[in-house]
Parts: C-alpha cells; sequence; structure tokens
C-alpha cells in the first residue's frame, strides 16, 4: 500500500532513505505510539514543508517500516482509530525474523530499501 502511494507521488528512495537517517540521529517529527513515529519526507522539486507525512514502525538504527503516507494538503493528521491500527501493524513487522522479511520480499508483498 505504501510502495503504491509512494510511486504515485514519485517519492524517491533517497528521500525515504533521508528521513529514516535524519530519525536515527533522534530527528523525528512526532513519536506517535509504541514503535510509530512521524517523518517529514521531502516531496520532488520541493522541501520538506511542503512535502509528505509518513507513519513509519521505527526501531532505531535497526528497521523502519513506511506504513503510510499522505500530502500536508491533503489532509492535517491521523485519527487515533488509524494510529492504533498502525502501531499494531508495526509492532508485527518489527518482530518478524529475517527469514520470515526475506519471504515476503521474496513473494512481492514487501519492498526492501537498502539504508
Amino acid at each position: 500500500m505504501f510502495d503504491k502511494w509512494a510511486r504515485k507521488e514519485r517519492v524517491a528512495d533517497l528521500s525515504l532513505r533521508a528521513a529514516v537517517n535524519a530519525a536515527d540521529t533522534g530527528l523525528v517529527d512526532a513519536n506517535l505510539k509504541g514503535c510509530l513515529v512521524k517523518l517529514r519526507v521531502a516531496r520532488p522539486g520541493a522541501g520538506k514543508s511542503s512535502g509528505y507525512r509518513t507513519i513509519v514502525g521505527y526501531r532505531a538504527g535497526d528497521r523502519a517500516f513506511f506504513l503510510y503516507g499522505f500530502g500536508k494538503n491533503e489532509r492535517a493528521n491521523v485519527s487515533d482509530d488509524e494510529i492504533e491500527g498502525y502501531e499494531e501493524y508495526g509492532a508485527i513487522l518489527l518482530g518478524l525474523t529475517e527469514e520470515q522479511l526475506a519471504g515476503l520480499v521474496a513473494s512481492g508483498n514487501l519492498r526492501e530499501m537498502e539504508r
């Protein structure tokens, strides 16, 4: 779901990696709940302030799963109910073994990006 949105919006992997790298240095836009953070991602040809907001299942220095993305001009934020759902989903993904993740990537159900 996120990957389809990112392709449609032409969000570059480089921008996503930059957001995770910033989070690894402590620069997150919001700690939402449990393993969730909100990260800003630059819009192509523009900066972060007019860019996108992403909801990420995140474990510092280890793994990051982009779960949802939206344009700042599309909506103000995500609801508490959505946060609950993304937190559950993020926790599941962060709990998977390397073998399970490799299987999801091989099946095309998950796309991996190198840091």
